[in-house]
């Protein structure tokens, strides 16, 4: 399944999800992540938020609301075809 696939089935289950736990799923280097959170980023269908917790830097991720339609669409769209 392609990473940004992954990364939006995996938000779709959650509020969010720490940086390190997707890439822990999807099974991909944290450059490779970024590049694919990036671009889900500037298509405006996940928000990245950052935060401080004991002077560590922690990136969280989130489907946003057009993210969210996105991902159900596009899964409706796999059901529909493969008649399931």
């Amino acid at each position: 399944m392609p990473p940004r696939l992954q990364v939006c089935g995996l938000l779709a289950a959650v509020d969010d999800m720490d940086f390190a736990t997707v890439r822990e799923h999807v099974g991909v280097s944290d450059s490779v992540l970024s590049k694919h959170v990036r671009q889900l980023e500037e298509a405006g269908y996940v928000k990245v938020r950052k935060s401080t917790r004991a002077s560590r830097v922690r990136t969280n991720l989130a489907l946003t609301g057009e993210g969210r339609k996105a991902f159900e669409a596009h899964v409706a769209e796999l059901r529909r075809i493969t008649g399931g």
